[in-house]
């Protein structure tokens, strides 16, 4: 697939720009270079979340993880299932397969996972973060080695988006030892997933240099029926990607006086679904949940990410170490959607689908009118440069261990758009296609360069450990908005450039009461920033908020028995949230006003093979959320077709459920093993004016508006083996095939996956 030729815009004139492209240079030379020296650690703590200086079990705060035998023993590669297990995680589904997750914590907008920060290895996965939050892109679930999440005062160092929280994807490492590992597995919808990858490691005097190859790929048809027309049958509303991975490290030898490590990372994804924004009117919902209406048969997103990244790291003494992280990424996408139709009345496809009418014929194909589909093309770039430096050290009758680091980012998008419009007859034949000329559907680009740091300590009082932290950034702004008239795309019609600063910091407390029990609490103050054309253009400020929390944990001596029990309460203000979501409206964030998040997460897990010293496990969890997220005063949104419109002072904040959770079990033995698991959600109003009809406040229809069913669902899944290294597979999701509306974004409703079942083959020696 091809995006064209990029043309060159001015970027930013930054000192800190320039400085990351200097640095990322000097780390690729290193990392050509020592190619032949590539190699792996056991485990990498200075790029993962929860390392062994932050374990779950003596995090400052709450957090919780998701390993790889819990997503390969589930057959997961959802990421709004893995995660079910994790309290205080909050997902708004979309499309049923999590190509495109909606990712909340603790309470805060849902949209597009924007106010959490996500990472892959800890690195920035966003196509661009600061620029972009919300892009469509989330690290695949079914090639991760593990997901973690981090809430509240354990997350002061990690940024931009610091008022939601933290989720890292771990990819799979490089092994100690030579390894191969092959799954296949096929279902229905003509589902057909395959992950494997080779990873070796030789010991020289020169010392230790591995490899990791790595291939992940998943298609399926979809579960959706598209209606047909005289010129298809009913086309595919799947999709397929693919991503294959090259790791390389080198490891000083055991002889050597100074312990280094040095590992570099070679990514690609390509993605190519026929999916769209459109969802049903409420009649048709309850006919066929899983219809698609004819005009969307044009719908398709591709999609090309590359990413690298090298990573070093070194010991200097007993009590110093010190890492350096330089990373790249492209994200170009180029997603053909239904954008509105002309011939109907309505100005946007949510009203024509509460309205009905003209409008909904010609979007079943029973109407004469036209199809107006735009490329949503976007180009974005990232890179940026990081630095830690731990030190151990003991003051007094204190032992420290201090984190220093600070960083530099930059990354753009570029967006440059036309629009494909359909001629439609009666009979819904189409009988002409124009394009307009690129730029006229938009066209602009935005830049965002930025500098943070941060201090973390730990420190040891008694029964008590300390963790202070601190982290600050400023950020540089440019907007530029080209011709969108067709006659000069490269002409550029206006300029600005802002910058904003921004901190972040929190105080973290364990109290130890024995070797079982802990409590823990803390207090954290983050920031979620506003992209370059809301703040230089609309001047929109910074999302902050303040988080409380206390808890307790525990866990027994033979870990057969675990649990952890918490409350938080934040406050938000500025909130900062997108006006629609779904392309119609002016598409512009607004700072909305106030906002208060509060609620007990609480997780418990017991063994019953464990705690009995059983020769099999047999262990029971449960995962509970209250939340109480509601408006703290009237909200100040002035677009009726937001989110956000008409929302009163406590009212519900959209897609935050108040109760959720997560209960399973399971059995297992050395030949074979069999889970069940249960999820419960709570209805949520998709809007802040908690209208339970599809009405907006100015009386106009809209299909957006409204609630979402609750529903429980339950999944199965086993293994059986049949020798030490293989394994039969399988998987049953959503076992009753219940049927529910899981959102009504981006355009009216849309229902949660249907009853799938999988199975296959996993090898590994």
């Amino acid at each position: 697939m091809s995006f064209g030729p990029r043309e060159f815009v001015p970027p930013l004139k930054s000192t800190s720009q320039t400085l990351v492209k200097c640095l990322f240079c000097v780390a690729v030379l290193l990392g050509v270079t020592c190619t032949a020296q590539y190699a792996q650690a056991e485990i990498w703590d200075v790029v993962t979340v929860l390392g062994q200086r932050e374990s779950e079990g003596n995090l400052p705060g709450s957090g919780g993880s998701v390993s790889a035998e819990e997503i390969r023993q589930h057959n997961y590669d959802d990421v709004n299932r893995a995660l079910r297990k994790i309290p205080g995680v909050y997902l708004r589904e979309e499309d049923g397969f999590g190509l495109f997750p909606n990712i909340s914590l603790r309470g805060v907008d849902t949209n597009r996972s924007s106010k959490v920060t996500i990472m892959e290895d800890g690195i920035p996965s966003a196509p661009a973060p600061y620029s972009a939050p919300e892009a469509y892109y989330s690290p695949t679930t079914g090639r991760m080695s593990k997901i973690e999440i981090l809430k509240g005062s354990s997350q002061v160092k990690y940024g931009p988006h610091t008022t939601g929280g933290v989720v890292n994807y771990v990819s799979t490492p490089i092994p100690d030892q030579r390894e191969f590992y092959l799954k296949t597995i096929g279902g229905n919808h003509g589902e057909l997933r395959t992950h494997g990858y080779y990873g070796d490691v030789i010991d020289t005097e020169f010392g230790r240099f591995g490899i990791l190859l790595e291939e992940y790929f998943r298609s399926n048809n979809g579960f959706k029926d598209l209606d047909s027309t005289a010129e298809n049958d009913g086309d595919s509303t799947g999709f397929q990607k693919s991503e294959p991975m090259l790791k390389l490290s080198w490891e000083s030898p055991e002889e050597a006086e100074t312990y280094q490590r040095l590992e570099a990372k070679f990514g690609y994804s390509d993605i190519d679904a026929d999916e769209s924004y459109l969802g049903l009117t409420e009649a048709d919902f309850d006919a066929n949940p899983f219809r698609r209406y004819a005009a969307t048969r044009f719908d398709n997103l591709q999609t090309e990410n590359v990413r690298t990244s090298l990573n070093y790291f070194r010991e200097i003494g007993e009590q110093i170490s010190l890492s350096l992280t330089g990373y790249y990424t492209e994200f170009h996408r180029d997603w053909a959607k239904l954008h509105n139709i002309g011939g109907g009345s309505e100005s946007n496809l949510s009203e024509a689908i509460a309205a009905g009418g003209t409008s909904l014929s010609i979007l079943k194909g029973e109407a004469a009118g036209t199809l107006n589909v735009r490329h949503n093309k976007r180009d974005y770039e990232t890179y940026g440069f990081k630095t830690a430096t731990n030190i151990d050290f003991q003051l007094g009758e204190t032992d420290h261990e201090l984190e220093i680091g600070w960083g530099i980012h930059y990354d753009y998008i570029r967006r440059k758009q036309n629009t494909d419009i359909y001629t439609q007859d009666a009979n819904g034949n189409i009988t002409g296609v124009t394009s307009t000329a690129p730029g006229t559907a938009g066209n602009r680009r935005q830049d965002s360069d930025s500098f943070f740091a941060y201090v973390k300590d730990s420190f040891d009082v008694g029964p008590f450990t300390f963790t202070p932290g601190f982290r600050y950034e400023k950020v540089n702004y440019e907007f530029i908005d080209f011709d969108t008239s067709g006659a000069n795309p490269d002409m550029i019609t206006q300029r600005a450039s802002s910058d904003i600063s921004a901190h972040a910091g929190g105080l973290g407390v364990n109290y130890e009461f024995d070797e079982q029990t802990s409590f823990f609490g803390g207090i954290h103050q983050g920031y979620s920033v506003p992209g370059p054309r809301d703040n230089a253009r609309s001047g929109l400020t910074e999302e902050t908020s303040l988080t409380k929390e206390v808890g307790v944990r525990y866990r027994s001596g033979n870990q057969a028995f675990q649990t952890e029990l918490s409350y938080f309460h934040t406050s938000f203000d500025d909130l900062l949230v997108v006006d629609n979501i779904g392309g119609a409206g002016t598409g512009d964030s607004e700072n909305v006003g106030e906002a208060i998040s509060q609620g007990i997460e609480f997780k418990a897990q017991y063994d019953v093979g464990i705690a009995k010293q059983k020769d099999y496990k047999n262990p029971f969890y449960v995962a509970f959320t209250f939340t109480n997220a509601e408006l703290d005063g009237d909200s100040n949104s002035t677009d009726a077709e937001s989110i956000f419109a008409g929302g009163k002072d406590g009212n519900k904040i959209p897609y935050v459920p108040e109760f959720q959770f997560s209960v399973g079990t399971g059995i297992e033995t050395d030949r074979w093993g069999v889970f069940v698991d249960g999820i419960y959600v709570d209805e949520t109003f998709s809007t802040a004016s908690n209208t339970s009809s599809q009405i907006r406040p100015d009386g106009t229809p809209d299909a957006r508006f409204g609630k979402t069913d609750d529903y429980f669902i339950i999944d199965l899944s086993g293994y059986y083996k049949i020798n030490e290294n293989t394994k039969l597979l399988a998987s049953i999701h959503n076992l009753t095939d219940r049927e529910y509306v899981v959102s009504r974004h981006p355009h009216g409703p849309r229902p949660g996956k249907p009853f799938t079942v999988t199975g296959g083959i996993e090898v590994k020696f």
